[in-house]
């Protein structure tokens, strides 16, 4: 397969004529620079590499527009474990495949799910990686490429129990996990070539430091593994209380921080925290739209990527689903703290949506050779976008001015009046049965 794209926005310019060729697996084996347009090449006016979500709760889209009107992240955590609670397999089957759906349409070719509904509501397994398979299904439904986080979940707070609510989220323990993982990896092979399998601790507050320690071991060393990390200033207290030290220096102590860990939110860090994730090297993905929906505050991003840190954004909770956004945000977040604009230039804040997303998620870079033939077409001549340079597109243009989305080497179609029929569908039977 072939793309020639007229304009590859790329590494801070415009590259003109370029060929991108792929094998069977839609990895890009050759590029050509200057080249015509050859006969059946797929053509593409604009475009950029792929753009990474490293990381998504799929189900939370659920929430969209019913949580808004007060309240803190602890209050809109129960009407999350509300929406947890009336997931099967079948429902996220088809709510997954329209969200994934929307995320594609909206110019992301990648995404890292941070799975924790594992299990029936009482806690007891389905047979066969149901709920896992459901969303392996729908990412491969939807055509977008999906690296399943599947997470450990082991504790209500640190040293208590599980909730009544949290119970369908558990293992038991670290090793209980971590035979559910391998099963699952052994389940998914061949299923997809869009799907491969990562790995997440949910939180410090949520796995005991003795099985922190155990996955960190005993977990592959090819395989990402993601955490919540210092998300609300509560997390730190409460492990400042049990352990004497933050969730960072506890993830250190225990072996977990090194260049395969990605943490998420990363919003309340000491100076110490911010040197401990320099020094391994770790990624840190920041979700601007959620952290600001949710009140958690602005993390802090130029610090940690002058550290050694590797950036990237995701959606989380998908209350905005639009790459452009969350990059904007980073941006935006940055200037509202420091009080200066350009603090992430536009280039960098490209490489942070593609090459640190696909990073952190495990994931070759997009868009060149050895990596996958992943790439958004954009729309430089719209309402938001007319007269922009193209290399700043990331600070005007949004989701609705992502003309393609092609992953693999393929484009990959959304009809949006379908899938929002899709989306409200699922989201109806959601919330019809919480009312029955």
């Amino acid at each position: 397969m072939s793309v020639w794209i007229d304009r590859l926005l790329r590494d801070g310019r415009v590259e003109r004529g370029v060929l991108l060729e792929a094998d069977a697996t839609g990895t890009v084996v050759t590029e050509t620079a200057g080249a015509p347009r050859p006969h059946g090449a797929l053509a593409l006016d604009l475009a950029v590499p792929g753009l990474g979500d490293a990381h998504s709760h799929a189900f939370h889209r659920a929430l969209r527009g019913r949580t808004h009107e007060s309240g803190s992240f602890w209050t809109w955590r129960q009407a999350m474990y509300r929406a947890a609670g009336r997931l099967d397999p079948d429902l996220y089957r088809a709510f997954a495949t329209a969200v994934f759906s929307e995320m594609v349409a909206s110019g992301w070719t990648a995404v890292g799910e941070f799975h924790y509904v594992h299990h029936r509501p009482d806690g007891t397994p389905y047979p066969d990686h149901d709920m896992e398979l459901a969303v392996a299904d729908a990412a491969d439904a939807a055509g977008i490429r999906l690296v399943l986080l599947d997470t450990c979940y082991l504790a209500g707070g640190i040293g208590r129990p599980l909730a009544p609510e949290q119970a369908r989220f558990g293992d038991g323990d670290a090793a209980r996990w971590l035979d559910r993982w391998h099963a699952l990896r052994e389940a998914l092979e061949g299923r997809s070539p869009l799907v491969t399998l990562g790995a997440a601790i949910h939180s410090v507050r949520a796995v005991p430091r003795e099985a922190i320690h155990r996955i960190a071991g005993e977990l592959p060393d090819d395989v990402p593994l993601h955490v919540h990390l210092s998300e609300q200033p509560a997390e730190n207290e409460e492990s400042l209380a049990a352990h004497g030290m933050t969730p960072t220096a506890v993830l250190a102590a225990e072996g977990a921080l090194s260049d395969r860990l990605s943490v998420v939110h990363a919003t309340h860090l000491t100076a110490q925290d911010i040197r401990l994730l320099g020094g391994a090297r770790a990624h840190a993905v920041f979700c601007p739209t959620t952290e600001a929906d949710l009140g958690d505050g602005i993390g802090p991003a130029t610090e940690l990527a002058d550290a050694g840190v590797r950036l990237a954004v995701g959606s989380d909770q998908n209350a905005v689903v639009d790459p452009l956004l969350e990059l904007r945000g980073l941006e935006a977040g940055e200037r509202l703290r420091s009080l200066r604009r350009g603090r992430l230039a536009p280039e960098a804040l490209w490489r942070i949506g593609s090459e640190g997303g696909y990073g952190a998620l495990g994931l070759a870079a997009p868009g060149r050779v050895g990596g996958p033939l992943d790439l958004i077409e954009l729309d430089d001549r719209s309402p938001r976008t007319a007269g922009s340079l193209p290399e700043q597109t990331v600070l005007t243009a949004t989701a609705a001015d992502v003309r393609r989305t092609v992953v693999g080497g393929s484009v990959r179609v959304v009809r949006p009046e379908d899938n929002a029929a899709a989306l409200a569908d699922a989201i109806h039977r959601i919330f019809e049965e919480e009312a029955a």
